[in-house]
């Protein structure tokens, strides 16, 4: 008997030598194929969905991780209060803060840093209507690449200009019986332009068989232009002589009006001053502009006078470009878009709101500069 008792332990004991060494091996083989799994691409392998989803909930996990990693996540952190943060930003973070934007189209895939072969320089905006279609058509084939298109619809109508290729990566807003300073006031903020070293705030009824957009920014730099038009054909519609081409020079900033009109040489409309249908701001002076621009009066007539404020000297930073020349044709396409009052034609009752909104801009400016004196000869 005590002979089958040794047999019995002895049988055992091999038993558990072979199941630790089985369970080593397996360890060891569990490692190397682990460790081969590391060189194999998982993009390249196609998951089951029920598979993929987990590696989707593995990812938020993830991120969660990182974020509650963040030196700010406990409550405990000290507290973001950045004063020179813009209005509103002040409880982020500064490396955190875009404050301005831009028209730039991108995509829906692929790296952002991908996403623009060329970015554009300058910022072309047009009221439009569809009547208008084929002119605006030859107005934005004088401008190149560099130019970002953006239209204004006050008619309504968008889906229309598709047969225009370019009209499929331009900016399209669309708004009824709206002018384009309703829009500028409400669609091209400064920080939201700040990425174009200037804007074109242009009406839809210009000529521009002697215009070239290039051509005309050469001009603008080369000169100093902060503020600028293209000069106007002297001898087609109403015009002020500030804004009539000359022939023989590239740009003019000064010049002689009527006996009595200039108080000053060096002030509006013999100097600093250009007019409303076609102006040509730099980033800069845009900033200044759009600030003065009233929310409610959409004409903005008076503008033109005023936009001396924005630039110094003003009678060197603002001026008419005359060898790339403009012709107004002198549509009248908002008038159309008024209503018939007390017997009145639409367009008589937009041009007595014009009228009006020249005197309220007048007036508004005047008390403007009374209330800023009197506040400063007070401190």
């Amino acid at each position: 008997m005590g002979t089958s008792h040794r047999s019995g332990f002895l049988k055992k004991t091999n038993d558990g030598g072979r199941l630790i060494i089985t369970t080593f091996i397996g360890v060891l083989i569990g490692y190397f194929v682990g460790r081969s799994f590391q060189s194999v691409s998982f993009s390249k392998i196609h998951l089951p969905t029920s598979i993929s989803t987990s590696f989707d909930i593995a990812g938020k996990e993830e991120t969660i991780n990182q974020i509650s990693e963040s030196p700010f996540s406990n409550g405990s952190s000290p507290r973001i209060y950045v004063s020179t943060n813009p209005r509103g930003a002040e409880l982020l973070p500064p490396g955190i803060v875009v404050s301005e934007s831009d028209f730039f189209l991108r995509r829906l895939w692929g790296e952002p840093s991908e996403d623009l072969k060329k970015k554009p320089k300058y910022l072309l905006t047009i009221t439009v209507g569809l009547n208008q279609k084929k002119n605006i058509d030859r107005m934005v084939k004088k401008f190149s690449e560099d130019f970002q298109i953006m239209l204004f619809h006050y008619d309504g109508q968008t889906s229309q200009w598709d047969e225009f290729e370019w009209s499929k990566s331009a900016i399209h807003v669309s708004i009824r019986r709206q002018t384009k300073w309703w829009y500028a006031k409400r669609f091209l903020h400064p920080d939201v332009v700040a990425a174009y070293e200037y804007i074109f705030i242009w009406d839809e009824d210009l000529g521009v068989e002697h215009f070239n957009g290039d051509k005309y920014m050469e001009l603008v730099k080369k000169h100093g232009l902060d503020i600028s038009q293209p000069g106007l054909e002297p001898n087609n519609g109403l015009t002020w002589q500030m804004t009539k081409r000359r022939g023989d020079q590239e740009v003019h900033k000064v010049t002689e009006e009527k006996p009595g009109w200039c108080s000053d040489p060096h002030l509006p409309p013999c100097a600093a001053f250009v007019e409303i249908m076609a102006p040509v701001f730099s980033r800069e002076a845009w900033r200044c502009v759009w600030h003065m621009i009233q929310n409610d009066l959409v004409h903005g007539w008076g503008l033109d006078f005023a936009l001396r404020r924005c630039v110094e000297p003003a009678h060197e930073k603002i001026g008419v470009v005359d060898s790339q020349w403009i012709i107004h044709q002198v549509i009248p396409s908002l008038g159309s878009q008024g209503q018939a009052e007390n017997g009145k034609a639409p367009w008589e009752g937009v041009r007595a709101r014009c009228k009006n909104e020249w005197s309220l801009f007048q007036n508004r400016l005047a008390n403007a500069d009374k209330a800023y004196l009197e506040e400063i000869g007070n401190r």
